[in-house]
């Protein structure tokens, strides 16, 4: 059964949220960039829509507190996924890290090295859904090279 990751980084490219899901190693399975005003879970129902139609043996997907309410009950019911909300505890202070989040995060920081994922230099969120792309090419396929 495998799974993924499911977060978004609203905090780094202005005007842009990447939507990403990632396997438990933090590669890149599917990614959806939007406008910075659509809610989490709307565009969840995009990146859950086209993980399902990529990926049809993936069953269980950990999300971030942002993706949750009727987007879990939707996607239990139309794309028999399980979509588990990981929330942090209100109790703790300071920086704790959290179960399976840190995948995605190191995730977004492999996206984050390349130059043209830093800014906003693309106009349409396609360009940039490719951009993210090509930089996880070149950060798996640098990997490849350096263990043969």
């Amino acid at each position: 059964m495998p799974l993924c990751r499911v977060r978004h980084n609203g905090k780094k490219v202005n005007g842009r949220k990447r939507h990403i899901a990632v396997d438990t190693n933090g590669l890149l399975l599917t990614v959806v960039v939007t406008i910075a005003a659509i809610q989490d879970r709307d565009a969840g129902l995009r990146l859950l829509g086209a993980l399902r139609a990529r990926f049809s043996t993936i069953s269980l997907v950990w999300a971030d507190a942002g993706y949750a309410g009727r987007l879990v009950t939707w996607a239990g019911t139309v794309l028999h996924l399980v979509v588990e909300i990981v929330k942090r505890c209100d109790d703790l202070t300071g920086f704790h890290v959290l179960p399976r989040r840190w995948v995605v995060e190191r995730t977004f920081a492999w996206i984050s090295k390349r130059r043209r994922c830093v800014r906003d230099y693309e106009t349409l969120p396609e360009h940039h859904e490719a951009m993210v792309h090509i930089a996880m090419i070149m950060t798996m396929s640098r990997r490849l090279a350096r263990t043969t």
